[in-house]
Protein backbone atom coordinates (compact mmCIF):
# COMPACT_ATOMS: atom_id res chain seq x y z
CA UNK A 1 0.00 0.00 0.00
CA UNK A 2 1.32 3.42 -0.96
CA UNK A 3 1.91 5.87 1.89
CA UNK A 4 0.69 9.30 0.87
CA UNK A 5 2.25 12.41 2.37
CA UNK A 6 0.25 15.52 3.18
CA UNK A 7 1.65 18.60 1.49
CA UNK A 8 -0.40 21.15 3.44
CA UNK A 9 -1.10 22.02 7.04
CA UNK A 10 -4.44 20.84 8.42
CA UNK A 11 -5.75 24.40 8.27
CA UNK A 12 -4.68 24.95 4.64
CA UNK A 13 -6.04 21.55 3.68
CA UNK A 14 -9.46 22.28 5.19
CA UNK A 15 -9.60 25.80 3.74
CA UNK A 16 -8.73 24.62 0.22
CA UNK A 17 -11.12 21.68 0.44
CA UNK A 18 -14.04 23.81 1.64
CA UNK A 19 -13.39 26.54 -0.93
CA UNK A 20 -13.22 24.11 -3.85
CA UNK A 21 -16.29 22.19 -2.70
CA UNK A 22 -18.43 25.30 -2.19
CA UNK A 23 -17.39 27.13 -5.36
CA UNK A 24 -16.86 24.38 -7.94
CA UNK A 25 -18.15 20.98 -6.82
CA UNK A 26 -21.31 21.63 -4.80
CA UNK A 27 -23.26 23.25 -7.68
CA UNK A 28 -22.52 20.17 -9.82
CA UNK A 29 -23.38 17.43 -7.32
CA UNK A 30 -25.97 18.67 -4.83
CA UNK A 31 -29.13 17.90 -6.81
CA UNK A 32 -30.15 14.27 -6.38
CA UNK A 33 -27.11 13.17 -4.36
CA UNK A 34 -28.07 14.08 -0.77
CA UNK A 35 -26.10 11.93 1.68
CA UNK A 36 -23.55 10.67 -0.83
CA UNK A 37 -19.81 11.18 -0.43
CA UNK A 38 -17.60 13.47 -2.51
CA UNK A 39 -13.84 12.89 -2.55
CA UNK A 40 -12.13 15.88 -4.15
CA UNK A 41 -8.49 16.60 -4.86
CA UNK A 42 -7.61 19.96 -3.30
CA UNK A 43 -4.91 20.59 -5.90
CA UNK A 44 -6.82 19.96 -9.14
CA UNK A 45 -10.50 20.17 -8.17
CA UNK A 46 -11.11 16.70 -9.64
CA UNK A 47 -13.74 14.76 -7.72
CA UNK A 48 -15.65 11.50 -7.44
CA UNK A 49 -19.11 10.84 -5.97
CA UNK A 50 -20.03 7.53 -4.34
CA UNK A 51 -22.16 6.04 -1.57
CA UNK A 52 -19.14 5.22 0.63
CA UNK A 53 -15.93 7.04 1.56
CA UNK A 54 -13.65 4.21 0.49
CA UNK A 55 -15.30 3.88 -2.91
CA UNK A 56 -15.09 7.62 -3.62
CA UNK A 57 -11.44 7.90 -2.56
CA UNK A 58 -10.43 4.72 -4.41
CA UNK A 59 -12.00 6.09 -7.60
CA UNK A 60 -10.20 9.42 -7.11
CA UNK A 61 -6.85 7.66 -6.55
CA UNK A 62 -7.39 5.57 -9.70
CA UNK A 63 -7.62 8.81 -11.69
CA UNK A 64 -5.03 10.77 -9.68
CA UNK A 65 -2.64 8.51 -7.74
CA UNK A 66 -1.06 11.49 -5.96
CA UNK A 67 -4.36 13.20 -5.04
CA UNK A 68 -4.79 15.12 -1.79
CA UNK A 69 -8.41 14.11 -1.02
CA UNK A 70 -10.91 16.20 0.94
CA UNK A 71 -14.09 14.31 1.87
CA UNK A 72 -17.58 15.85 2.08
CA UNK A 73 -21.02 14.31 2.65
CA UNK A 74 -23.43 16.08 0.30
CA UNK A 75 -26.05 18.09 2.17
CA UNK A 76 -24.44 17.61 5.60
CA UNK A 77 -22.10 19.69 7.75
CA UNK A 78 -19.93 16.67 8.59
CA UNK A 79 -19.04 13.33 7.04
CA UNK A 80 -19.72 11.42 10.29
CA UNK A 81 -21.89 12.11 13.31
CA UNK A 82 -20.48 11.60 16.81
CA UNK A 83 -22.35 11.38 20.08
CA UNK A 84 -25.96 10.73 20.96
CA UNK A 85 -28.62 11.60 18.49
CA UNK A 86 -31.51 13.54 19.93
CA UNK A 87 -34.86 11.87 19.50
CA UNK A 88 -37.80 13.86 18.28
CA UNK A 89 -41.27 12.75 19.33
CA UNK A 90 -44.03 13.15 16.82
CA UNK A 91 -47.14 14.72 18.27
Amino acid sequence: MKVRQLRYSKEEFARHGDEIYESLVRPQVEAGNHGKIVALDIETGAFEVADEILTATDQLFERLPDAQPWIVRIGHRAVHRFGARSLRKSV
